[in-house]
């Protein structure tokens, strides 16, 4: 079974690239993010069409997340317990939610997908959203642990934080900025505390997931690694490769990000439809 994790950057603009990618590497279940639409205006036909069910969750043309998969998709939610919301003007009564949270279960797998808040500034009011979003993020995937103590689980998708140094071309470019300030990688590093694991780097991958459109960033390899699959240890004991599937940002019209994936030995309901070999 293969899983893979990737900010599309607009899925209406790169339902050709996200299809052949989800064609050319046997991918089983793609977890979305900024799909930039309306549940109604997901390209559903293109993907039913390679043979994948799609459920999606937004709310206008910025953020959304989304899941595409082979396999039967059960028990959806939008959002998570706890999960708070933001406005740039004062509202009366409790803060809009952002499509930024989509937790499915398949093959008795919870997964995520999850887009996290970008922070903007550290003096903006979006970083302490952003903090608030990921300690929420954080109580309640504990809370389903707990509940579910055996049933493998991930956290997948953009998660906007450099947890490390390498995790950026250049550590000093960052001083002052978000995406690596010391709050931001205390709030990715309370996960790896509560005993989920950063599977790619677990399994030794390395590179960037993320590099900017502008100042030649790509060809220069100055990039980020922002895109994870974190996974309690029910979720890992699964897993047996991982890749970066960095030529995804080459050729035409790329998002700036691209595919994380893992490939799992676990049985699946399209194993029971291939035929018996004696």
């Amino acid at each position: 079974m293969r899983i893979a994790t990737w900010n599309v950057n607009s899925i209406r603009t790169r339902k050709g690239r996200v299809i052949d990618f989800l064609e050319n590497s046997d991918i089983d279940v793609l977890a979305m993010q900024e799909i930039k639409c309306k549940p109604e205006q997901f390209p559903y036909e293109e993907f039913e069409a390679a043979g994948y069910e799609v459920i999606a969750h937004g709310l206008n043309q910025w953020n959304g997340v989304a899941f595409a998969s082979r396999l039967p998709i059960e028990d959806a939610v939008e959002g998570f317990d706890g999960m708070p919301g933001f406005s740039k003007k004062p509202v009366e009564g409790d803060l809009p939610l952002e499509a930024r949270a989509l937790g499915v279960t398949i093959e008795g797998m919870r997964l995520w997908s999850l887009y996290v808040p970008n922070g903007r500034e550290l003096d903006d009011p979006h970083y302490t959203y952003k903090l608030e979003w990921l300690k929420a993020l954080r109580a309640a995937t504990q809370a389903r642990r707990d509940a579910h103590p055996d049933e493998p689980l991930a956290l997948m998708g953009d998660f906007n934080i450099a947890p490390l140094d390498i995790d950026v071309w250049d550590p000093e470019f960052f001083v002052g900025k978000t995406h690596t300030s010391q709050l931001e990688r205390d709030a990715f590093n309370a996960f790896l505390d509560d005993g989920m694991i950063d599977v790619t780097r677990e399994l030794g991958v390395e590179g960037y997931t993320y590099w900017d459109y502008t100042q030649l960033r790509f060809p220069r390899n100055e990039g980020m690694r922002i895109d994870f699959v974190l996974g309690n240890p029910e979720f890992l004991e699964l897993v047996t490769e991982a890749e970066i599937a960095r030529d995804e940002r080459k050729g035409d019209g790329p998002s700036d990000h691209v595919p994380v994936i893992v490939e799992l030995d676990t049985e699946t309901s399209l194993d029971d439809d291939m035929p018996m070999i004696f």
